[in-house]
């Protein structure tokens, strides 16, 4: 009876040990399997973070006609130039373009604070910028214009000059905005937060203009038939940088040389041919 006993106890403890074992395993395993599947969704999603409310570089529409894509969380789609730049980079990287729509002072604290992994958003890459994040090389330069209201006094200005005692704005934390005080006798409005409340204060009559890139001019000239807007003889005095556009990347980013390749990869010529879509196609209350 006793060898039984002895015998019964140490088939016992064989048992517990080897279903401790089993569930260690199994804990193992299961935590390898979420850190994998963790791995993979990074791997094969690409998260890009825009305001989608500046046509023709990105704004947001209602369906995913002419390209759109839906934004992460919404009903709504998001279409525009930037998002065709997004789509081809998603798509060099072998990954799943993911769209989060964010206001413009919350692109680089996302970015930061890894919500997204790029901001394709029609950002300039000033010196500013540099000092919290790295940006990409440009995919596309533009110049700065005046958009005005057909019929007032500004509409056929030609030079900085011309816009003399004009009440003109720009969109608030913008280079467009630190060059209004080149324009003599400027009555500088406050900073507004995004394009869409610049076209109606104009429309309104609270400002004379905005400064805006000639895309973004030619969008709301499109949009609405009471805009139009001046390219300017002398011109502004600015950085390359300032009316650049580029991919905004985090500090040290491990893919940044490959968004170069494949950024490089899109001539020129395609460049404008999806700038142009982007402004025949925008929704007309953008």
């Amino acid at each position: 009876m006793k060898k039984r006993l002895v015998l019964l106890f140490t088939v016992m403890m064989a048992m517990l040990v080897l279903a401790a074992c089993g569930a260690d395993k199994e804990k193992d395993t299961t935590s390898g399997s979420e850190g994998s599947d963790s791995t993979t969704e990074s791997k094969e999603v690409f998260k890009i973070g825009m305001e989608a409310g500046y046509a023709p570089f990105n704004w947001t529409q209602t369906n995913d006609s002419n390209g759109g894509v839906q934004i992460n969380g919404e009903k709504e789609y998001a279409g525009g130039y930037d998002v065709e730049i997004a789509k081809k980079i998603a798509e060099g990287l072998g990954k799943e373009l993911v769209i989060v729509k964010a206001e413009w002072d919350g692109l680089v604290p996302a970015l930061q604070s890894g919500v997204v992994d790029a901001i394709i958003a029609g950002m300039s890459p000033t010196e500013d910028r540099k000092q919290s994040i790295d940006f990409t090389e440009n995919y596309y330069t533009s110049d700065f214009v005046i958009v005005t209201k057909k019929g007032s006094k500004y509409e056929n200005a030609k030079t900085l000059a011309d816009f003399a005692g004009a009440k003109i704005t720009a969109q608030l934390n913008t280079s467009n905005y630190k060059v209004i005080d080149q324009i003599p006798d400027v009555k500088q409005q406050v900073a507004m937060d995004n394009f869409p409340a610049m076209r109606v204060a104009i429309e309104s009559g609270v400002i004379d203009g905005y400064i805006a890139e000639r895309p973004e001019a030619i969008s709301a000239a499109a949009a609405n038939e009471n805009f139009t807007y001046s390219v300017l003889e002398d011109g502004f005095d600015v950085e390359e940088a300032d009316v650049s556009i580029a991919v905004g990347v985090r500090k040290d980013y491990d893919l940044t040389d490959e968004i170069n390749e494949i950024l490089k990869g899109i001539s020129e010529e395609e460049r404008q041919k999806l700038m142009e879509a982007a402004i025949a196609n925008q929704p007309a209350a953008q």
